[in-house]
Parts: structure tokens; sequence; C-alpha cells
């Protein structure tokens, strides 16, 4: 079916993600991050992937825990949804500008996760968000969804515009990748005969 659902349940943390792969890009998101929220409706809408957040987490301490755990759920739901990932395209790559922004995305679902990230912020903050933690993020998308991720800012001088197409980047790359390829019905994108 291509769809998953799960909860994740810390000291730190309290998530529910459900998604769907071969959705419409529909979104709702709540972790009581705003800025948090407006990247993950990014992510779901320019990856046509339904994606619907709900988190409850430390934010009196700080942001990290609920960002970096959301990061892991929704990993993991995909690693769920995508299955044994026969008939996928598996790769996937894209370039997206926004005003003074580009930032590059190539990723592979291979089951190895590694996140090479070359993305400086001008600044530590975009409101009262911490843009460390976009980094933490992806990160913790990777480990999780197992996932080779690349993202490499090309140029940019607003850290908003940055961070806002690194997560538009990496949805239309995981569009591409998760995507069923007609040619590869049934079989595993691999000649190792395992992802």
């Amino acid at each position: 079916m291509r769809k998953a659902t799960l909860t994740r349940k810390t000291a730190e943390t309290d998530i529910s993600v459900s998604l769907n792969l071969d959705g419409s890009g529909a979104h709702q998101n709540q972790t009581g991050v705003g800025f948090f929220d407006h990247m993950l409706d990014q992510l779901a809408r320019h990856s046509l992937i339904d994606l619907t957040v709900t988190a409850k987490g430390d934010l009196h301490i700080d942001d990290h825990h609920t960002v970096e755990d959301v990061g892991i759920a929704i990993g993991q739901a995909l690693t769920q949804a995508l299955g044994d990932k026969r008939g996928i395209r598996r790769y996937g790559h894209f370039n997206l500008a926004m005003d003074d922004a580009q930032v590059a995305c190539a990723l592979d679902l291979s089951a190895r996760p590694y996140l090479v990230w070359t993305l400086p912020f001008p600044t530590a903050k975009i409101g009262a968000f911490d843009t460390e933690l976009v980094r933490e993020f992806f990160q913790a998308l990777a480990t999780h969804g197992g996932i080779t991720l690349h993202v490499d800012l090309i140029h940019g001088i607003n850290s908003h515009h940055i961070a806002e197409a690194a997560f538009k980047s990496v949805a239309r790359a995981l569009r591409m990748a998760v995507e069923t390829d007609p040619r590869m019905a049934g079989i595993l994108p691999s000649t190792k005969g395992a992802l």
C-alpha cells in the first residue's frame, strides 16, 4: 500500500507520523515549532507525499529533541512504506532556486545511510529557530530512512531561503526516487538482489 503510520515516544518527545508515498502532498503538521511545521509542509507538498506529523516535545528546553526525533520518525515511516523497494526509481536529484538561494540535492534510497552536507547558514537563527537544526533533521532522516543524501548550497545569502530551498530540493529528489518505474515493475533496482 506504500503507506505507514507509526508512533515514537521517549522521555523527551511523543510523536505520531502518517505518510502516503502515492499521495498529493496533503499535509497537517503540528510540532509546536512554527518554522519547522512550515518546512515539513514544503517537504510534503513538493514530494507529493501525504504527511501528517503530531509532536509534543520538551520545547521548554529547546527545539532540538523535537526536530531530531521527527526526522527519526519520518525516516522510519519512509522505510516502512517503501517495503522491499521493488519497482521504485531509487535515485533522485534536484537543483532548486528560491530567490537568492540555490540548493542541489542528490539521493539514493540505498539502505546505506550517509549525509554529505555543505549548507552553511549566514545566521544562527531564522526567527526563533536554530539554523543548525536543519542539518539535525536531515541527519536523522537519512540515518533512519536508509538514505544516502547529499545536500549542497550552490549560493545564497538569506537563511530562510536557504533552509526552504533545502527542504524543497530534498522533497523533489525524494519524489523522483520513491516513484514507481513502469519499466521496473516488481524488479528490485539493484544488482545485489537486496536493498
